[in-house]
């Protein structure tokens, strides 16, 4: 996807509305039209999709710090394109994630989960991040209910569908160790039922 570095779109809106409004003031109207209606076509586009692809770009090197600063550039999320603002939120989710901030993560997931997102990979990514962070709490039912809700998606993505497998392994793995522990259980109520019983008396 080809992206404008968000300083350079910056730049271009300020030269653009200013030195359109200050030729129209010197030169005449139609002079600092083009310039002024360029400016303001680059900053309605700056409002609707704010800076998340180059945001996301520095993510995929793994340069946090890099991807917060520009991600914070996106001055009202609000306005962003249902897609983009539901990316808003996942890469705000990711970086907190990174730093260990697992309620804030967690919160800004749930906030792009409430985005009906355009694909079902994208909505996928959400669940299966849900899921992990429930997993991670112990929250399994909640987990659970996460992996329900990506059962029901068609994925295309080869890393999204391997990670869906790797989620299943987990809770089949906890399905498995409750059921354990509930025989442990139930063993020992046996051995402490049978330890109950009165020997007989000896003659």
């Amino acid at each position: 996807m080809f992206t404008i570095n968000p300083y350079l779109k910056i730049a271009l809106i300020v030269v653009g509305i200013g030195g359109g409004v200050v030729l129209s003031m010197t030169q005449g109207f139609w002079y600092g039209f083009p310039l002024w209606l360029a400016g303001l076509i680059l900053l309605i586009a700056y409002f609707l999709q704010g800076t998340v692809g180059t945001a996301a770009k520095a993510l995929q090197t793994e340069n946090f710090d890099k991807a917060e600063r520009i991600l914070n550039l996106t001055i009202f999320p609000r306005l962003l394109y249902a897609t983009n603002r539901a990316y808003y939120f996942m890469l705000k989710g990711n970086i907190a994630m990174f730093r260990k901030d697992i309620e804030t993560g967690e919160m800004y997931l749930k906030k792009a989960e409430a985005i009906n997102v355009p694909t079902d990979n994208e909505k996928a990514m959400i669940q299966i991040q849900l899921a992990n962070i429930a997993a991670s709490k112990n929250r399994w039912k909640q987990a659970q209910v996460h992996y329900r809700n990506l059962k029901n998606l068609k994925l295309t993505d080869a890393n999204i569908k391997e990670q869906k497998k790797m989620l299943e392994k987990a809770l089949q793995n906890r399905g498995q160790m409750k059921a354990a522990a509930r025989m442990g259980k139930a063993g020992g109520a046996m051995m402490r039922q049978g330890g109950k019983r009165k020997r007989p008396k000896m003659r």
